[in-house]
């Protein structure tokens, strides 16, 4: 390291010697001859597996600094998986972050085995997972997870590449006319051995596939989304960091990004245009609802002009004018927003990614 200097990755920009001389090897002709003896320290570059310690301002609890190993990369960007920027409150549009590197043994070992992202999964404030599956990779595994997704064998070994696996291959759902693999089938490579039973029906058999059941690492029914695989109590990794601990739990997280999203990678997913043109008997019954409520605002309009208006207790009247309004919009929002729902398709993209609890609500269908 010493020899590649300062402009040489893995090398070193100084020597401090035992009376706290410093040499810079920046200027030293030739560092092949730099003297090195007990007690010296070398102040070397950062190498793949050290351990550090990064933060995002305004640090407000106990989960804006933690312990992170490094991975060497090009260019001049901190990067960082995906699902731990939610306790960082962190986004990728120009955020600034920082990073500390320990300079002892002691720091070092403080943040490996306390500070570490996997041992802050579970936040000590009130015992909930702060990290969990986000983004793309929540909505995917929702589709993923689907009844009706099955995968061809070839398909099925390429992504099994992606995991640290003993390579035996689960016997296909579907054997003629070819075999097929279902999505669950491939998630269920990923769990760790751990049970889970959600509830959402009357009988477990459940045309929406609402109830989740997970035996031993196994998705046997249910679809996936952020309530299982999020950072919300009870779900998996909630389970998997309790029971087998933050290691396992790590993996999972890991392991679950990089099958989902090669998963996506191959089917494809975007949004467009023929996601938020409604049906022509759906857009008739929501412009006729509409009209109602619109002379319900008129009525309002000219009684206030008339001064009919009934004031609500503790308002004056333009107040009262503003609650009533207010209330009426309201009241025609939710009844085009409940029927623009019933009228979506199963496949539409803007009611995917609410199901699956990756961005946006019910409200921005409306």
């Amino acid at each position: 390291m010493v020899t590649n200097g300062p402009n040489q990755w893995p090398g070193a920009k100084y020597i401090i010697r035992r009376d706290g001389k410093q040499i810079d090897l920046a200027n030293k002709k030739n560092r092949a001859d730099a003297h090195l003896d007990t007690g010296y320290i070398v102040e070397r570059h950062l190498r793949d597996n050290d351990y550090v310690v990064f933060n995002r301002q305004p640090s407000l609890h106990k989960m804006s600094l933690m312990g992170h190993r490094v991975k060497v990369l090009p260019f001049q960007t901190f990067r960082l998986n995906l699902s731990v920027t939610s306790p960082y409150n962190a986004d990728f549009d120009g955020d600034e972050m920082n990073m500390h590197v320990p300079q002892s043994y002691e720091t070092k070992a403080e943040v490996k085995e306390i500070m570490a992202v996997p041992k802050q999964v579970v936040a000590p404030k009130d015992n909930k997972p702060v990290m969990g599956i986000v983004q793309d990779s929540l909505l995917g595994i929702m589709l993923l997870t689907l009844r009706d997704t099955f995968i061809e064998l070839d398909r099925f070994m390429n992504l099994m590449m992606w995991l640290d696996y003993d390579g035996k291959l689960p016997p296909p759902a579907i054997l003629k006319p070819r075999p097929l693999w279902t999505g669950k089938q491939l998630f269920s490579l990923v769990i760790p051995e751990v049970n889970l039973a959600k509830f959402a029906g009357k009988t477990w058999c459940c045309p929406k596939d609402a109830n989740i059941l997970v035996k031993n690492g196994e998705l046997l029914c249910g679809v996936m989304n952020k309530k299982i695989v999020g950072a919300s109590p009870g779900g998996l990794v909630h389970i998997t960091w309790r029971d087998l601990g933050p290691e396992a739990c790590r993996d999972f997280l890991s392991n679950t990004q990089n099958i989902v999203n090669n998963w996506l990678v191959e089917n494809g997913f975007s949004v467009g245009v023929q996601d938020i043109v409604p049906k022509s008997r759906a857009a008739g019954q929501i412009e006729k609802a509409l009209r109602k409520y619109k002379r319900k605002v008129q009525r309002i309009i000219q009684k206030t002009q008339r001064g009919q208006l009934e004031t609500l207790p503790g308002k004056a009247m333009l107040e009262s004018f503003e609650a009533e309004v207010n209330g009426c919009l309201r009241a025609a929002l939710d009844t085009a927003g409940a029927l623009a729902h019933k009228h979506l398709e199963s496949f539409n993209r803007l009611s995917n990614m609410v199901t699956s609890g990756s961005k946006g609500s019910p409200l921005n269908i409306s």
